[in-house]
């Protein structure tokens, strides 16, 4: 029996990854339903190929408009409360949630109270609502972590007794500018930092992966998933692209996942679990010749990562202020308001100067995220306004 899927997010790259993994296997998996923000031509085609039944695009205007043209081939939904009710639809059985942001927060949720089986790939989310998303979680594998890093950790970790783990290690590329010196850091322009060397990603995440706040934001979500305190869970450099996640027990023994730097192996893992797929996604690489090194990532040239790893040991509101703070940060990085060195120190800002509560809900935590994305906009346009005073003096 084919899995039926719901992909939300099926527009981006990893739910890209997810379709490729769906269209090898068209035996065992169905795409009966797909979401995205915007992209009504690709979501259009996308539907098209796999005979979706049903179509949800949060942009209220763009599913206006496909629904104009959709005919009967498809019924086209808008918002986030259809993508709750496709998540909960009896001929559902597996919700990919491969999107950004916090709009699929509640489809995530209703899947979960559903006892649906769920592949995730939404950082904002878990880091700013485990506390009231894990919990929800029934059973052994009905969560499946899609990024990269995570689920290596949870491939290394399936069938393990928890309490024999000691660490976790979250490897990093390093990102392009791994060799750079302060000065020249400085000097990093938009264009610079989206050209990630490794994985192709969208511009939000190549940032944060240059920055390593990706791997910082990596460390918080890493808590909520595996259920570990921040002083067992670490990031180490590995400029070598083929160790993913790396797991040391407390014999001493490291486990660590290895694979190609691409996308549709982790999504296979995830779509296929409890078995594997039948043959390689994507071709083997050649062990001959690889050879590996760790690092420490350096946590002054590259402070974000710091500042990631202290939100942990705050908690409260620290992760979700990080989170909303480091997406208004890089999109006034990527607009040209800010320099590139000035990503964490906004954000570091942000956390220092708030004096609200912790969150006491998941709406408390959603608010929090927003208010730091809000208070980190104002700053970015505080900072522009200074440095072109600064240009015209």
């Amino acid at each position: 029996m084919r899995a039926r899927l719901f992909v939300i997010g099926c527009t981006g790259s990893v739910g890209s990854s997810v379709l490729s993994v769906c269209r090898a296997y068209p035996d065992r998996f169905e795409v009966r339903a797909v979401a995205a923000r915007s992209s009504a031509e690709k979501i259009e085609q996308i539907a098209d190929e796999f005979k979706s039944s049903a179509v949800v695009l949060t942009d209220a205007s763009a599913a206006t408009n496909l629904a104009d043209r959709a005919g009967d081939r498809f019924s086209v939904l808008s918002g986030i409360s259809a993508m709750e009710e496709t998540a909960a639809r009896s001929d559902i059985d597996h919700v990919v949630v491969a999107s950004s942001g916090t709009d699929a927060v509640h489809p995530l949720l209703t899947a979960l109270r559903e006892g649906k089986d769920v592949s995730l790939a939404n950082k904002e989310s878990i880091v700013a609502a485990g506390r009231w998303i894990i919990p929800h979680v029934r059973r052994e594998g009905q969560l499946r972590p899609l990024d990269s890093e995570h689920n290596a950790v949870w491939q290394c970790l399936q069938g393990r007794d928890p309490s024999t783990v000691r660490k976790i290690y979250l490897t990093a590329s390093g990102g392009p500018f791994r060799t750079l010196s302060p000065e020249e850091l400085q000097n990093v322009t938009p264009g610079m930092a989206v050209a990630h060397p490794v994985w192709n990603m969208g511009a939000k995440i190549s940032v944060d992966s240059a920055t390593l706040m990706n791997k910082g934001i990596e460390i918080l979500e890493a808590m909520s998933l595996f259920r570990l305190s921040p002083e067992r869970i670490d990031a180490v450099v590995c400029p070598e692209p083929f160790i993913h996640g790396i797991v040391e027990f407390t014999d001493g023994t490291f486990l660590m996942a290895a694979s190609a730097p691409d996308m549709k192996l982790p999504c296979a893992s995830a779509l296929f679990y409890p078995e594997r797929s039948p043959e390689p996604i994507f071709p083997s690489p050649v062990l001959e010749g690889k050879t590996l090194v760790f690092e420490k990532p350096d946590e002054e040239r590259f402070p974000a990562l710091r500042i990631a790893k202290e939100a942990a040991r705050m908690g409260g509101a620290a992760p979700a202020l990080l989170v909303g703070a480091d997406e208004a940060a890089v999109d006034s990085f990527l607009s040209g308001q800010i320099g590139f060195n000035d990503i964490p120190r906004i954000v570091e800002t942000v956390i220092e100067q708030y004096r609200g509560p912790g969150p006491g809900s998941l709406d408390d935590a959603l608010s929090i995220l927003a208010e730091g994305k809000r208070a980190a906009a104002e700053m970015c346009r505080n900072t522009n306004k200074t440095l072109n005073l600064r240009r015209k003096i």
